[in-house]
């Protein structure tokens, strides 16, 4: 796929993976337009980066998606649309009936899953009329093997996984030359992660994998640890769990 001279939306950009990728993808010719909850974090990047549009839009709530699909509309709208925005909560242990277990999931799935399909659902019919057009959806290493300080999380990005095959499979089907990337990264160095000691990979190299990637139409991208864990996973399962929840990790859950 050729990225240059087309327009990219990306949900989730005033920082980490998001930005990094508004910065590449300007580099090598695309028109870049971000959305975010803050707007002192849109406003910084829109005066460091001049030529990035910012729209200040919760993936999470209805009314902003509609609003956001109206202003983009009247910008001339896109040519893709990648879903980079994302949430996590706390570890917790979900043997303990904890009340906080069901809030968590209610957010991270309002945001990480339905802001996905409440997107797509609004931007479909103007990225099937384009020629050359795509979603790109980030699912996440553990949409392969679950992570045990990352529950919640770990079940939107499964659920993320399998909607994403299905949506390409799905626009197979109706005759849709509309691309669908997979982007499944590893840990990844962000405000995020920032208190995790583990093995990060920086949003520099992912988001160059990811345009790697899409510029040889690779429809599914593992990047860095996940091509790895992949195979594991397929052969091991429980040796993959093992590498994803070490015993370190076992005590902050009791």
């Amino acid at each position: 796929m050729n990225v240059k001279g087309k327009t990219i939306l990306i949900t989730g950009g005033a920082s980490g993976i998001g930005l990094e990728a508004a910065k590449q993808f300007l580099e090598i010719g695309a028109k870049v337009i971000i959305t975010g909850r803050n707007q002192n974090k849109l406003d910084a990047v829109k005066q460091d980066i001049p030529a990035v549009t910012v729209i200040r839009s919760d993936v999470e709530k209805e009314d902003d998606a509609l609003s956001l699909f109206r202003q983009i509309s009247t910008l001339g709208g896109i040519d893709i649309l990648y879903h980079n925005a994302g949430v996590g909560s706390p570890a917790l242990n979900l043997g303990t009936g904890n009340e906080q277990i069901l809030k968590n999931a209610e957010y991270e799935m309002n945001v990480n899953y339905f802001g996905v399909i409440r997107l797509n659902n609004l931007f479909m019919h103007m990225l099937k009329s384009r020629a050359d057009s795509a979603i790109i959806i980030t699912t996440s290493l553990l949409s392969l093997v679950p992570g045990l300080e990352e529950p919640t999380y770990s079940a939107t990005k499964v659920a993320l996984g399998f909607y994403t095959k299905l949506l390409r499979k799905d626009l197979e089907i109706l005759g849709s030359d509309l691309k669908i990337f997979e982007l499944l990264p590893p840990l990844v160095s962000t405000e995020m992660t920032a208190k995790r000691k583990d093995k990060k990979m920086t949003t520099y190299d992912l988001v160059k994998a990811l345009i790697s990637g899409i510029k040889r139409d690779q429809f599914t991208i593992r990047v860095g640890d996940t091509k790895l864990l992949y195979l594991i996973s397929r052969f091991s399962p429980k040796m993959a769990f093992n590498l994803v929840n070490p015993k370190k990790i076992y005590n902050s859950l009791r």
